[in-house]
């Protein structure tokens, strides 16, 4: 079995509104993919952002004086951690450059997704936009799942991702923040290994796996690949959520 990955091609600067699933059906038809039952099409936040207008001009932001207080601690701008705090259920640690906070998506990470790279707005000098993450990425995921399923007739899954830091190693990876249509766990508890050894406590988070290697094709500069085609899963496809990827706090060591 091969796992297989193609950027999608010849998709457009995503403004707000725009129609997510009719540009992905052409970006497919100019990449010369047949979409099969089966696949997955991954898709960065960005442009589930953008299409949702989770634009901010911070320009309009009037930050708070908890967010005045935090931003100097962080050396950030005030309007920014304002926007942080808004999108947060609590801050879990501050250092110059970095404000680590549990989104109210239920996830814990760095200044709470919010965006400043490829985020352009109406060309007005007077306004400096930010991008905010989708306010519901799985629901983001089934709409767009659903109307490729119209427009195609194919059953396929779709995730969403973003690039995130992890408390024990360096560097960004992309990891799952919604899916539709795909499993985000797979519990390998009471399977077999090659020696016939019963797995007590295997359970695999193969939606992050995947946003990992599909965060390879799409870059995270100027590369412009902000979609990816995924045939070959290993595992079959099942309705899933982000939840299942969300550590209970009470199991979070790191806090």
């Amino acid at each position: 079995m091969s796992l297989i990955i193609t950027p999608l091609q010849n998709i457009p600067l995503i403004r707000q509104d725009d129609n997510l699933a009719d540009i992905l059906v052409d970006s497919l038809q100019a990449s010369g993919a047949q979409l099969e039952n089966d696949d997955i099409l991954v898709i960065a936040q960005k442009i589930i952002s953008k299409s949702e207008g989770r634009m901010v001009d911070i320009t309009t932001v009037t930050p708070s004086s908890q967010a005045i207080e935090l931003a100097q601690k962080a050396e950030k701008d005030p309007r920014v951690v304002e926007l942080m705090l808004q999108e947060s259920n609590e801050v879990v640690r501050v250092r110059v450059g970095t404000i680590i906070v549990e989104h109210k998506l239920g996830f814990v990470c760095a200044n709470a997704g919010i965006d400043h790279s490829n985020v352009a707005g109406s060309g007005n000098e007077n306004q400096e936009f930010v991008l905010l993450l989708p306010e519901d990425p799985d629901q983001s995921a089934r709409n767009i799942r659903e109307q490729i399923k119209q427009k195609t007739g194919k059953d396929i899954g779709v995730m969403i991702i973003d690039s995130h830091g992890r408390a024990w190693r360096n560097g960004t990876v992309g990891i799952c923040i919604g899916l539709s249509g795909l499993p985000a766990l797979i519990d390998e508890r009471g399977w077999k290994d090659l020696f016939g050894y019963t797995l007590k406590i295997t359970v695999v988070g193969v939606a992050d796996e995947l946003a990992a290697a599909a965060s390879l094709m799409m870059g995270q500069a100027a590369e412009g690949k902000p979609a990816v085609l995924v045939r070959g899963f290993p595992y079959p496809l099942r309705e899933g959520s982000l939840q299942e990827l969300i550590r209970p706090k009470s199991q979070d060591m790191f806090r």
